[in-house]
């Protein structure tokens, strides 16, 4: 199933912004029921919350109850007007006047405008006691300074820059608009505090009619751990040619199934209209298509990412004066070798050919192969093949020793560590079933603890953990992924700095490293010149792939089977099968 592009943590963690303009549920896939004009979306976890600036899962209702002012063509991806009727940009670049549509709704019935979406960007997403991955792919040069953003008249508004961003257009247009009549209130109270109130607003205890939105969807009803309901928002400004209120399903139910084995049943029993194939099912659903009336679309090479990462955070927690790792640990972490040996000792052919059946590749950056950005291996990216002897090699030059069969840092302490996966996710368990056995044969034992998806994020914002199975969304414009090579950004997990709204966090500090890669995002934010872009987001990779902050594994095909009943599906690599949901109908 893919998932919508705005959502920042993707099956283990979450990435933005590739995201941010398929906000359009480019990517959400729903599923059936008996009712003729309902759908039932599968999904492993709940929502974390239902205040989209504060998310941080992968698995959320936004692409559902909102529209963003621009979106992509699913064919091409260019951008096309959304709740923007049209837009220009300044012949340097750095102004855009977006005019909105006329008489746009919010799914109360209230009128949206541009107020709101002054608010939206000066009161929310560049406020600094609110703590949202936006403000990081939002900042502009070194100085990461944010655009300004002014009304210039009742539909106008004008965003500007200080100095040349490349994605600008992308993201000034990509993100989502929030009511100000609904949320203004929370934003400017404080608590005792002193942060806003907007910080608890709308969780998931929230009274669902208390939700407001522009998209074609609002919430009607959420039961913890079963199921959210939508239904059709009857402000959406979309009609058809004839002049029809869209969107035509009326009800979406978004179940919460958390084993993927429960939703592969489901949609074989009939109860489900899509599904994210996994590898292992492919050959037993691919056959059964024609009488089980449903077809299996593949858009080719997944564009997100899924890795092993460890925690390289040296710093303390400020209530216990404790560190985040065990000291000895930290070492392990931060060192280089100890990274390296333990990517060369992890059997990735194995993994694709036994966990994804080969259908896929391995992967080697975070950047996917089907951007212009991406560095292959044959360009220069270096990359790690299965070598359990040279594995052994670095971790011997680093003072580490195996005795009896295990292995041991130089004071002696045995190597052993746990990594962290969210249950429920078949393929996870067995990627790290594998690991644990590849890295026996160097003496290390290895734990591994499931975690429900929303206790997993909690547990890696808490940072007191060691080592994670996990992945982020991709796209083809490599800054999305500045909340992740940020050293400040609240994706930057591997070794997260300090956030607005948290404790302080004593003795962390990033290495040098961490800020060449930050600094050269930077340059390529700034930079038109495409050739450069390529050479500055190459750079980024070189490095990466040098330290390893993120241990690709495998990067597999990615299928989604979908009953036939969905009639005006148009399946595209880019924009999936529900870009267009607002047109899709269901057969009598």
């Amino acid at each position: 199933m893919k998932y919508p592009l705005t959502q920042i943590w993707h099956r283990g963690l979450g990435m933005v912004i590739a995201a941010i303009l398929a906000i359009a549920l480019a990517a959400c896939s729903p599923a059936t029921s008996t009712l003729p004009s309902r759908l039932v979306v599968p999904t492993p976890s709940g929502p974390g919350t239902f205040n989209y600036p504060l998310n941080q899962s992968a698995y959320s209702i936004f692409g559902y109850i909102y529209d963003s002012l621009l979106r992509e063509n699913p064919y091409t991806g260019e951008l096309e007007p959304g709740l923007a009727e049209s837009w220009n940009v300044s012949p340097d670049g750095q102004k855009i006047v977006i005019t909105l549509r006329d008489n746009l709704k919010w799914s109360d019935g209230e009128e949206m405008t541009v107020d709101d979406i002054i608010f939206t960007y000066n009161e929310i997403y560049l406020n600094d006691k609110i703590p949202s991955g936006t403000a990081d792919i939002l900042a502009v040069g070194e100085k990461g300074q944010y655009p300004t953003v002014k009304k210039l008249d009742n539909r106008r508004v004008e965003f500007s820059v200080p100095e040349p961003f490349a994605p600008f257009l992308r993201y000034a247009g990509g993100l989502p608009i929030l009511p100000a009549h609904a949320l203004a209130s929370s934003v400017r109270t404080l608590d005792a505090q002193g942060n806003p109130l907007f910080l608890t607003t709308w969780g998931t205890e929230t009274d669902p009619n208390k939700i407001i939105g522009n998209g074609p969807y609002r919430l009607a009803s959420y039961a913890a751990n079963q199921r959210v309901i939508l239904q059709k928002n009857p402000y959406y400004w979309r009609q058809d040619a004839q002049g029809n209120s869209q969107p035509f399903i009326e009800q979406i139910v978004w179940q919460i199934m958390e084993s993927t084995d429960t939703q592969l049943l489901n949609f074989r029993s009939g109860s489900l209209d899509t599904l994210d194939v996994q590898a292992e099912a492919y050959p037993l659903l691919k056959p059964d298509e024609k009488r089980g009336q449903y077809t299996i679309y593949s858009s080719g090479p997944d564009t997100g990412t899924v890795f092993l990462t460890f925690n390289q955070n040296q710093g303390k927690d400020a209530k216990t004066n404790q560190p985040f790792v065990p000291t000895a640990k930290s070492r392990w972490f931060n060192n280089k070798a100890f990274r390296q040996a333990i990517y060369y000792a992890i059997n990735r052919e194995v993994m694709k050919n036994n966990i994804y059946l080969g259908l896929g590749a391995l992967q080697h950056s975070a950047i996917p192969v089907q951007s212009p950005y991406y560095l292959s291996p044959e360009a220069g990216l270096k990359t790690y093949q299965y070598n359990p002897e040279k594995a052994k090699k670095l971790l011997e030059e680093a003072g580490f020793k195996s005795e009896n069969g295990r292995l041991l840092d130089a004071d002696g302490n045995p190597v052993q560590f746990t990594i962290l996966i969210a249950s429920g996710m078949k393929v996870r368990s067995q990627m790290a079933t594998q690991i644990t056995q590849d890295l026996g044969k160097l003496g290390i034992k290895v734990f591994t603890q499931p975690l429900e998806f929303n206790a997993f994020v909690a547990r890696l914002r808490r940072r007191d953990w060691e080592a994670y199975l996990g992945g982020f969304t991709g796209g083809f414009e490599p800054h999305g992924g500045y909340v992740i090579w940020s050293v400040n950004g609240r994706l930057h997990s591997f070794n997260q700095g300090p956030q607005p709204g948290q404790e302080d966090i004593v003795g962390w500090k990033p290495s040098d490293w961490e800020q060449k890669i930050d600094d050269l995002y930077i340059q390529a934010s700034q930079e038109l010149d495409e050739e450069k872009r390529q050479e500055l987001y190459g750079q980024t990779q070189q490095i990466a792939a040098e330290e390893l902050p993120f241990l690709y594994m495998v990067n597999p095909l990615s299928f989604e089977a979908i009953r036939d009943r969905i009639e005006n599906l148009e399946y595209t690599p880019l924009g999936g099968a529900f870009w267009n949901l607002y047109q899709l109908k269901i057969k009598e």
